[in-house]
């Protein structure tokens, strides 16, 4: 028994790394998985279904149940393709992680449009269109009188957070994914549906290559803290039925730390009753700061 026995799940980006512990993790908990990737490399190139298989195979040699999706998670209509098959496979659909990412490191000076367009497109389209289908699906239950227990798990980043040095694509695209998260959250409530994000820090093919000394694995019997395992967890039990009252939150997840990351929020303000002359404004703008709080600094700066 485990804590996703017969639920229906899709996990992107889901062939190696953070998603691929998503997807077995899910089996392993009784979940049955479509595990989606198109096997490219990081910059988005070269596709190949054989990651994508390799966790089928690895979850149904276990006992579990799986297919194999190589959909576009980034096309509107292929993703829909994509819940289709879920439904089609299995009956029903009950949770979506949105794991599937790309990552093309630069400078902002020095960033192209291509850069941007690619990044956004799989983030945020990626992240998008899946959960929108899946949402649509999820009303139409709700409509016809069938209970819905929906559930989303976007991935964010510190990067979306905080901001880092030399991602500034990667950074908006996570920041737009946190937002995302907020509105899904508030509007499909009502149908049964829950969404939430995590910020992972683990071990994979974009960390490894920026963090070699932090992400190098653990010998012996040392707690490998940066291995993507560790993440899967805590994304297993959101996509379960037992996180029906937690919506709307991003949680960090390293290791064995979990924690409830804060956002924006109101901070001081003054409020004058009037239109504010120009030359007011650099004395109340210093005054509010000095009573905010600091805020976390960018990942790589100073």
């Amino acid at each position: 028994m485990g804590i996703c026995d017969g639920r229906v799940v899709i996990v992107t980006g889901a062939g190696r790394g953070i998603g691929r512990a998503h997807a077995l993790e899910f089996a392993a908990q009784g979940a049955r998985v479509v595990v989606n990737d198109l096997g490219v490399a990081q910059d988005g190139s070269d596709p190949s279904d054989t990651p994508a298989q390799q966790v089928v195979d690895e979850i149904t040699a276990a006992g579990g149940e799986a297919i194999t999706s190589t959909h576009d998670v980034a096309d509107w209509d292929t993703a829909g393709e994509m819940v289709q098959s879920a439904i089609d496979a299995f009956g029903s659909l009950d949770t979506v992680v949105c794991n599937a990412g790309i990552v093309r490191d630069r400078m902002f000076v020095n960033s192209e449009q291509a850069e941007w367009e690619a990044v956004l497109r799989v983030h945020v389209l990626g992240h998008a269109a899946p959960a929108r289908h899946a949402a649509a699906w999820w009303r139409a239950q709700s409509k016809a009188g069938a209970p819905v227990a929906g559930r989303i798990v976007n991935t964010s980043s510190g990067a979306g957070l905080m901001g880092s040095v030399a991602q500034a694509a990667y950074s908006a695209a996570k920041g737009a994914i946190a937002s995302l998260t907020l509105v899904q959250a508030a509007e499909l409530g009502r149908i049964g549906a829950t969404a939430n994000a995590i910020a992972p820090a683990a071990r994979t093919r974009m960390t490894e290559e920026a963090f070699a000394d932090m992400m190098a694995e653990v010998e012996g019997d040392a707690f490998d803290a940066m291995d993507p395992a560790n993440v899967a967890p805590l994304v297993v039990w959101l996509g379960s039925d037992g996180s029906a009252d937690v919506t709307g939150r991003v949680f960090e997840v390293e290791g064995g730390i979990i924690g409830v990351a804060e956002g924006f929020r109101h901070g001081p303000r003054v409020d004058k009753g009037a239109r504010w002359d120009p030359a007011e404004v650099g004395a109340v703008v210093q005054d509010l700061l000095r009573e905010a709080a600091e805020p976390t600094p960018v990942y790589g700066a100073g």
